[in-house]
């Protein structure tokens, strides 16, 4: 293996990688290590899910004997096959509790740094247990044993951090750290193509969601609360992927609600190309982040990065982000008062959507600040940093 001194050689590990990105976590890992590639002395191998690749990436399929099995046992089987290849770098980097297990084992094997990047939270996202059923509980295990045992932590905010602690207060707090995530100004800019607004039929001033359909999401309190906003503004959703069959009925009843009555409730359930998903979302008045569970939110920076203001929920590490009053807004979210929430919501669209000069300010304010405060280079050049500092502490 190289020395810290000259050359690094990073393996990083995740379920996501193209074609298969659904998720900001994926999003994350194609571009930290975009911008760790750009860095003198630095090589990274990339080891990811979903079968062999063709851009230089170590892929795996679930092994055959695991073909039928929960969810959960594939993600485990698969990073065995992962650790099984890691013996060759200097430090392990995974990316969410499916491939924690992979740089846990390796760790294990070679005695090889391993370092977790906290993405999200299983003990916080109860309602995965209808997704994986009992997997839930392997994913819980998976998740606390690679933590717990971690050369360190990487939390994409401070919220997050403040949660890794409260979940797992065995963990030592010294070596969790906050590096929050990045945005790419340069390929997240206003664009006015206007040949996207065409395709699907949009017209009029509209609201914008992008994201997964999951409880985490909130989609389902947004499609309720819309049922008060006024109907002369759009809501444009860009969601697809159900977690799993409960809320994908749910939202898929709501959507159909609101379009019985109104021709301006448009919804893509294909995952947007960039050029296409960059145009939606600067022509869109307002992005609407109404999620109870956020670690961060790289969709808020995206839309940032776009020039439009954003409104979202108060949970998580979306304050860190969306400057209340200055790059838009934010809800509290009512735990306890769902329907409270719900009208929260509603009553600060109808506000925002009403005051379209304020909506261009916030917007202008959010590029601003995602490029001044959440550039990539900081970002891998911070990454990096850590990296060699457990490297040369092992």
């Amino acid at each position: 293996m190289s020395s810290a001194a000259d050359q690094t050689r990073i393996g990083i590990v995740t379920k996501e990688w193209p074609p298969a990105v659904y998720g900001g976590a994926g999003v994350h890992v194609v571009q930290l290590t975009e911008a760790l590639r750009k860095l003198n002395n630095v090589e990274v191998d990339v080891h990811c899910f979903g079968g062999a690749r063709e851009d230089g990436s170590f892929g795996y399929s679930t092994p055959a004997e695991f073909a039928d099995a929960n969810p959960a046992l594939q993600a485990i089987a698969t990073d065995l096959a992962i650790a099984n290849n890691l013996g060759s770098v200097d430090v392990i980097h995974s990316h969410t509790w499916y491939a924690n297990m992979a740089g846990h084992t390796a760790s294990l094997l070679y005695g090889t740094p391993h370092i977790v990047s906290a993405h999200s939270l299983e003990p916080l996202r109860p309602w995965k247990a209808d997704q994986l059923g009992g997997g839930y509980q392997i994913s819980s295990w998976a998740e606390k044993t690679a933590y717990e045992a971690a050369a360190a932590i990487i939390a994409v905010s401070d919220g997050m951090r403040a949660d890794v602690l409260k979940a797992y207060p065995s963990v030592d707090p010294a070596k969790v750290v906050t590096i929050r995530n990045g945005v790419d100004t340069s390929r997240f800019t206003p664009n006015t193509d206007d040949s996207v607004l065409k395709e699907f039929g949009i017209t009029g001033r509209y609201a914008m969601f992008v994201g997964r359909i999951t409880r985490q999401k909130g989609l389902a309190h947004l499609l309720r609360a819309w049922r008060d906003v006024p109907a002369e503004y759009g809501l444009l959703l860009a969601a697809g992927s159900p977690d799993e069959p409960g809320i994908g009925a749910e939202v898929a009843d709501l959507i159909a609600e609101l379009q019985e009555s109104r021709s301006n409730v448009w919804w893509i359930k294909e995952m947007l190309p960039h050029n296409k998903l960059t145009a939606a979302l600067t022509h869109a008045d307002l992005f609407l982040c109404p999620s109870i569970y956020e670690p961060l939110g790289i969709v808020n920076l995206e839309a940032m990065g776009c020039e439009t203001a954003v409104l979202a929920s108060r949970v998580g590490g979306i304050p860190e982000v969306v400057s209340d009053g200055k790059t838009g807004e934010l809800v509290d979210y009512t735990e306890n008062d769902i329907p409270r929430f719900e009208s929260a919501i509603s009553a600060a669209i109808t506000r925002l959507m009403g005051n379209p000069d304020l909506l261009v300010q916030y917007g202008k304010a959010g590029r601003q600040r995602a490029i001044t405060e959440f550039g990539w280079d900081a970002v891998a050049a911070t990454t990096l940093a850590l990296y060699r500092s457990v490297i040369n502490n092992r």
